[in-house]
């Protein structure tokens, strides 16, 4: 028996994640969703058309001669028939949250209805989100991935992957200072220790790009991958990265792909791929999430307190 459209689409605000595949732009992604969930929910149980009063004539057999009556009776009114004003649902709001683009691929966090409003608290709670990056030693190009055009060819043989453990041990260690500016807590106090235990220390406003943790994957020279955590990031900023590790090393490096793998709670098992994009698995994801949404809140909680004494305490 089909479900009641209304009731589905009741149940239909929350947040869940889809993995988006490299080459495919984000809106695209949010637009199939948004396509498929409206097919879905038009193929429910609709509501009966309104219906209307109609008086018509009735002729009645009497003895005196035929006569005419008027008889009230109630008949589906026609602007409300399906096949007049159309679909029922005909756009359903579905928010993006932090993006990734066209060469990237990964967890790709999605709102419908009042999950827009979840999206934007996302936001404002500064999540780390996790990424393996692929990089190759010997080539630059313009835009540090393989595609890019061509800059410089250089040696690698000399690298090893205690040196590259080196770089990105320096990496994190000068981004971990930044974070405690970022943060404006005091260090020596028990709120700090107790933050930085359950890993919650964050930046109270928009930041330049973070790196919380890197390591290394994998070392096949050329080949590498390393992953980094971190907050308010760009894949650009990641290509960078790579580039940099590159030069610090005394040799080129180019990035050949971004894999975001994790963005807050969100991980790659709870990413729907293509073939799941539709109503029925898009709302146990939905419902699957708002236990996690709910954690998330009461964790956040000493992070938002402390946030408002600082900004209070700034503006006196």
């Amino acid at each position: 028996m089909l479900e009641f459209a209304p009731a589905v689409y009741k149940s239909l605000h929350g947040l869940f994640a889809v993995y988006k595949p490299p080459g495919v732009k984000w809106k695209m992604i949010r637009d199939t969703v948004e396509t498929r969930l409206l097919e879905g929910l038009n193929s429910l149980k609709q509501p009966l058309p309104q219906q209307q009063v109609r008086f018509l004539p009735e002729p009645v057999e009497e003895s005196s001669g035929s006569e005419v009556i008027i008889t009230a009776i109630k008949v589906p009114a026609l602007a409300d028939h399906p096949l007049v004003k159309g679909p029922a649902f005909k756009r359903l709001k579905v928010g993006a949250g932090h993006l990734l683009d066209v060469k990237s691929s990964g967890v790709f966090v999605l709102g419908v209805g009042h999950g827009n409003k979840l999206l934007t608290d996302i936001y404002n709670t500064h999540l780390t989100k996790d990424y393996v990056v692929h990089g190759q030693f010997g080539k630059a190009t313009d835009d540090f991935s393989d595609t890019g055009r061509l800059i410089e060819k250089t040696t690698y043989d000399h690298i090893t992957e205690e040196q590259l453990e080196r770089i990105l041990a320096v990496i994190q260690g000068t981004n971990l200072r930044a974070l405690l500016e970022y943060s404006r807590i005091d260090l020596k106090s028990q709120e700090a220790y107790e933050l930085a235990a359950k890993g919650l220390l964050r930046p109270i406003e928009k930041t330049s790009p973070v790196i919380t943790g890197v390591r290394c994957l994998h070392f096949a020279p050329p080949d590498f991958m390393i992953e980094i955590q971190c907050l308010h990031e760009t894949q650009q900023y990641l290509r960078q990265v790579i580039h940099k590790i590159g030069l610090a090393l005394k040799s080129t490096a180019v990035c050949t792909h971004v894999r975001r793998i994790r963005d807050g709670f969100f991980t790659l098992d709870d990413a729907l791929i293509r073939t799941q994009w539709d109503l029925e698995n898009i709302r146990a994801a939905i419902q699957s999430a708002q236990s996690k949404v709910k954690l998330l809140e009461a964790n956040m909680a000493p992070l938002r307190e402390s946030v408002t004494t600082i900004e209070t305490e700034a503006k006196t």
